[in-house]
């Protein structure tokens, strides 16, 4: 039960970070477009995509929401970490 808790826990973090880069990714021009972009952009964009629809950008040109998009993921990762061990064990 413990490897499969370290598994979960190893695909959300590694998530998170494919969330973060692809995101930074939008300060270089073109990077979005690369094969790296657009292999990114297949992973993150399904789960970004619900919360740029309720998150307008500030200002037309800040969007906060992967902030949230991230906050959200850990979120659920606690919440998988208390029903894990609270629960399952």
């Amino acid at each position: 039960m413990i490897t499969l808790w370290q598994i979960l826990q190893f695909a959300f973090e590694i998530y998170s970070y494919a969330i973060i880069i692809y995101i930074l990714m939008s300060w270089f021009p073109g990077a979005r477009e690369s094969s790296i972009g657009r292999m990114l952009a297949s992973i993150v964009e399904p789960y970004l995509e619900p919360f740029r629809k309720i998150i307008p950008p500030i200002g037309g040109m800040i969007d906060i929401s992967p902030i949230v998009a991230i906050f959200v993921l850990r979120f659920a990762m606690r919440g998988l970490d208390y029903m894990f061990f609270n629960f399952l064990l």
